[in-house]
């Protein structure tokens, strides 16, 4: 058993969260290898052109994103002390690059200086004390549904991106969003990949083999390389043609090293937004940015918090402001890198079912982002395919904890219910969380039980009103 010093063994209390220095760098490597794909997926989504024909350039967002990740995970594990892993936020980048497209003459440094602004207001939040008393104002049942929810998100991303689950186009006759593989049938090799690596996986961990997670997403990148390199099965799509056999994000391929283009950074307008949009239809956008990564961030923390085993009998977690101060400069340094912003991954789950329970293995997770600054072989070897199982089987070690809710109490089972469902049924942590908020404020009113309602969960609440509302505002203030 790999041992570690005294004194770096008490500061990130590795012994005292059950852990080891070599489970925490598996950990480390399994989580970098569940979230390495956003190094290849940011630049395909951030790659579109602005309205003003504007480029970031595919090899720069995938190099500063790399870095920004690397950095930002780095300090989440060296200072918070959390193996908590941090990148470009899925969802946040998808909506900037909409917004991009759809709105005349904004630019790409017009969005990133607003997601600046919106990553600023969250750190005024923060270091103020108002995000971390929020957090401790979430009534315990629903703090336990948050952790359900983010354990059935995780699957589903699981299962649709290794393409075992796929959405049906959206055409005339079509009654279901998603259906089991490609027209109801299991093909291709990349699906055979995820099936062997999900029943060695679950294998793995019933029989308690030491390294499961790590041991499963590095055999079925091994079988993945051995198929593409004898098959020639390509991408899932190449930009032209659909091929439903392909691999979905990362063709597993050998690249070589080449220098990183860190030019994006900087490459900003602060107020660009305001003065092509209007004071009133940027300030909506950020708002609605601002609300998604702060409450985003905070869902993801508790359901990895929990399921690491890190939150203590309060219900509080250690070091919660470090952790949501570093997540709070993830928004402002990916505005600031062209990235889009940064935030906690839901991913990190891998490690932690590895074992990871300190910021060793976030260190570790930092530094190989780093690493693929230069080298890219570590991203492009490993296919979603291969660490899919992974978060299958932690989003099963998360739901797990269902049980906990007090299904009797309807004023916390309904919140719960719909907090949970909604986080995989709309692709959105923050969506979950309004919706049990909102449910929770309401019906404990109309049970006669306001008096139970922290203050906080009434302006919590009201601002996801608004945030549900941002459609029927922007039409009734006439924003187009």
């Amino acid at each position: 058993m790999a041992r570690l010093p005294s004194a770096l063994d008490r500061y990130f209390k590795v012994s005292e969260r059950g852990s080891t220095l070599s489970r925490e760098i598996r950990g480390g490597l399994a989580t970098f290898f569940a979230m390495s794909y956003i190094v290849v997926l940011n630049p395909l989504i951030l790659g579109g052109p602005d309205s003003t024909g504007g480029l970031l350039g595919r090899d720069r967002v995938a190099a500063v994103t790399a870095l920004v990740a690397g950095v930002l995970t780095i300090l989440m594990g060296a200072w918070a002390k959390h193996p908590f892993a941090l990148a470009t936020g899925l969802g946040v980048n998808a909506f900037v690059a909409v917004t991009v497209a759809s709105h005349p003459g904004l630019s790409w440094a017009d969005m990133m200086g607003l997601i600046m602004i919106s990553g600023a207001t969250m750190l005024i939040l923060v270091l103020t004390g108002f995000r971390t008393a929020v957090f401790k104002a979430v009534p315990a049942g629903l703090k336990t549904a948050i952790v359900v929810g983010i354990g059935l998100f995780i699957a589903l991303i699981g299962l649709v991106n290794a393409g075992f689950v796929r959405r049906i186009p959206d055409v005339a006759g079509t009654t279901v969003p998603v259906g089991l593989g490609f027209d109801g049938k299991l093909i291709g090799w990349p699906t055979l990949v995820f099936i062997v690596g999900l029943i060695l996986t679950i294998i793995l961990v019933i029989r308690k083999v030491r390294g499961a997670i790590l041991i499963g997403v590095v055999a079925s990148t091994v079988l993945a390389n051995v198929l593409e390199l004898v098959f020639k099965i390509g991408p899932s799509f190449d930009g032209k043609t659909s091929n439903p056999l392909g691999w979905s994000l990362v063709v597993p391929e050998l690249k070589s090293f080449s220098l990183p283009d860190l030019s994006l950074i900087g490459q900003i307008n602060i107020f660009g937004a305001f003065s092509h949009l209007g004071g009133i239809a940027a300030a909506l956008l950020a708002f609605s940015i601002l609300l998604s990564i702060f409450f985003d961030a905070m869902g993801t923390m508790v359901g990895l918090a929990n399921e690491a085993g890190t939150v203590d009998k309060k219900g509080d977690i250690p070091h919660v402001n470090r952790v949501l101060l570093v997540d709070a400069i993830g928004a402002v340094a990916g505005g600031g890198a062209s990235v889009s912003s940064n935030q906690i991954y839901v991913e990190s789950g891998a490690g932690i079912g590895e074992g990871a329970r300190t910021g060793i293995a976030s260190v570790v997770t930092g530094f190989l982002f780093l690493v693929a600054m230069f080298f890219t072989p570590l991203i492009s070897l490993v296919p979603f395919e291969a660490v899919a199982p992974a978060l299958v089987v932690v989003g099963f070690m998360m739901v797990s904890q269902v049980g906990k809710i007090d299904w009797s109490d309807w004023g916390i089972a309904i919140p719960a219910f719909l907090t949970f469902i909604l986080m995989p049924f709309t692709y959105s942590i923050a969506n979950g969380l309004g919706a049990g908020f909102v449910s929770y404020v309401i019906i404990r009113t109309f049970q006669g039980r306001a008096k139970e309602i922290h203050p906080l969960l009434w302006v919590v609440a009201a601002a996801f009103v608004v945030f549900f509302g941002i459609g029927p505002i922007q039409q009734l203030l006439n924003i187009h």
